[in-house]
């Protein structure tokens, strides 16, 4: 565990629209999960006498259909923000060209994975190793919209579902979307669980503030670390 005698400084690392974009994809992917799971497999019971009350599939469709374009649109935003947003956001740090950033990888390993040493990690933002992994999941978020809107398409008269009716012809059919969408959303599932126990693992060993940075925005860095790091880090005085 990091010692509180260690001299902390408060970097503002985690914008505004980064926060915004975290919390309502982690509330899309949810409901997303859930109700795709049971759109996957129904439950089978009635409510009622009328067809009126029985509507609850159409319920869970509707659900599942809202959040998926907001899902999209929140993505498009964040693909954005890659570019737009300051360095901790910026898409150089998920995508690893740099030998440093393929050490840091492996030296991550050591810490969280095998727990071999307890060398301490100097990264501000995320390290390469979770930057890689987001990088990954940005793909995974792909192929859930292309698969997601490609079936939607045949049932849905809008532009945007349209813009996808290619997809099922050339992954082999239907069937098959089908349960690709189905593995990718359990890859989800996966990824939330390993996410969550790591941000709540760095929290307590680090005592850098992660969990709470996602909220206003601020860590708590070693003050040896910020000086090391480029002048543009967010310094708060």
């Amino acid at each position: 565990m990091r010692s509180r005698s260690i001299p902390m400084r408060e970097v503002h690392v985690w914008e505004l629209p980064v926060r915004i974009y975290h919390w309502i994809n982690a509330l899309c992917i949810v409901a997303l999960c859930i109700t795709g799971y049971i759109i996957g497999e129904p439950l089978a019971f009635m409510k009622g006498t009328e067809a009126y009350f029985n509507y609850w599939f159409g319920t869970v469709r509707f659900i599942h259909f809202v959040a998926a374009f907001l899902f999209f649109f929140n993505f498009i935003f964040r693909i954005y923000w890659g570019f737009a947003g300051n360095e901790f956001a910026r898409w150089y740090n998920f995508i690893p060209l740099k030998r440093s950033q393929w050490k840091e990888i492996m030296d991550v390993i050591r810490v969280d994975i095998l727990q071999i040493t307890h060398k301490r990690i100097d990264s501000i933002g995320h390290n390469s190793l979770a930057s890689l992994i987001y990088f990954v999941t940005f793909l995974f978020f792909l192929v859930q919209c292309l698969t997601g809107f490609g079936m939607y398409a045949a049932m849905s008269t809008s532009f945007l579902p349209k813009m996808f009716a290619w997809v099922v012809p050339m992954l082999g059919g239907d069937m098959n979307v089908r349960q690709l969408h189905h593995i990718f959303m359990w890859g989800f599932i996966l990824f939330a669980l390993v996410h969550m126990y790591l941000v709540f693992y760095h929290d307590y060993i680090e005592r850098r503030g992660v969990t709470s940075s996602m909220i206003g925005g601020w860590k708590f860095i070693e003050e040896d670390v910020v000086d090391r790091h480029k002048p543009e880090a967010g310094k708060k005085s």
